[in-house]
C-alpha cells in the first residue's frame, strides 16, 4: 500500500456495478460484531467526516474481505452450502486467531487499517480456497490482485477526485492498537452495487473450539 497516494479517484467511475437482483458471493471475515473494532472505525470515520468525496462503511459490515467466490449466477445455495462444510472442516484443527488492527493504510480509492501480522488469518484464505475450488472448481479471487492477499479493513472509499494530503493528515498513519481474536469466516452474498451495502450473510464456517462469537 506505498508509497502514500498523492490523490484520490472516484472508485465507482469506471467499475461495473452489479445490477439489482444479482449477486456476488464472498468469503469476509466480518468486524461488525466487535464493539471494539466499531469504536475504533466510528473515531476514525469522525477524524474524516468533514471531507466530502468519501464513502464511509458502514459499521454493522466492518470486514476484513478474504476471497471473492464468484457470481450467484455460477453459484447455487445448495453449493454455498458445501462450501461451508469444506471450509469448516478445513478450520477445525485452527485456533481462534489473535490479530492487531491500526496501521492505517492509504490507496487512491480507499482508507484502511492493516491487519498485523499480515499472515497471520493466510488459514482463513486458504480454506476459503480450498472450498471454493473443491465445489465450484475455482478458488476464486483476492481483491488485493492475483497471487497477493494484504488483509485489510477498508473504513471508507474515495467517490471522488481529490488531493490525498489533507486527508493523510488529517487521521495520521496510527490509530489506538485494537486486539481482536477472529473467529470465524463468514460466507456473505453482496446483492446489487457495491455501495447499496444489501448483504446476506449465509453461514460461518468456526475456527476450533469456538461457535462463532462476532458476527
Amino acid at each position: 500500500m506505498s508509497p502514500l497516494p498523492t490523490q484520490m479517484r472516484d472508485r465507482w467511475k469506471n467499475r461495473a456495478d452489479t445490477p439489482p437482483g444479482k449477486g456476488t458471493v464472498y468469503w469476509h471475515i466480518l468486524m461488525g460484531g466487535y464493539p471494539e473494532v466499531r469504536t475504533l472505525a466510528q473515531h476514525a470515520q469522525n477524524q474524516l467526516a468533514e471531507f466530502t468525496g468519501l464513502h464511509m462503511t458502514p459499521l454493522e459490515w466492518l470486514h476484513i474481505s478474504t476471497l471473492v467466490a464468484g457470481s450467484t449466477d455460477d453459484i447455487a445455495p445448495n453449493q454455498m452450502q458445501d462450501m461451508l462444510i469444506s471450509a469448516s472442516r478445513s478450520l477445525t484443527d485452527v485456533p481462534p486467531i489473535g490479530v492487531t488492527l491500526g496501521p492505517v493504510l492509504y490507496h487512491p480509492e480507499a482508507i484502511m487499517l492493516g491487519v498485523e501480522p499480515s499472515d497471520a488469518l493466510d488459514p482463513a484464505l486458504e480454506a476459503a480456497r480450498y472450498a471454493t475450488k473443491g465445489v465450484i472448481g475455482r478458488e476464486g479471487n483476492t481483491t488485493s490482485g492475483p497471487g497477493t492477499w494484504v488483509p485489510h479493513m477498508t473504513l471508507c472509499y474515495s467517490t471522488a477526485q481529490q488531493s490525498a494530503s489533507s486527508l493523510i493528515n488529517a487521521l495520521g498513519h496510527e490509530l489506538p492498537i485494537c486486539e481482536i481474536t477472529v473467529t470465524k469466516l463468514t460466507l456473505v452474498v453482496q446483492w446489487g452495487p457495491e455501495r447499496k451495502w444489501n448483504w446476506q450473510p449465509i453461514g460461518t464456517a468456526s475456527l476450533a473450539g469456538t461457535t462463532g462469537v462476532a458476527s
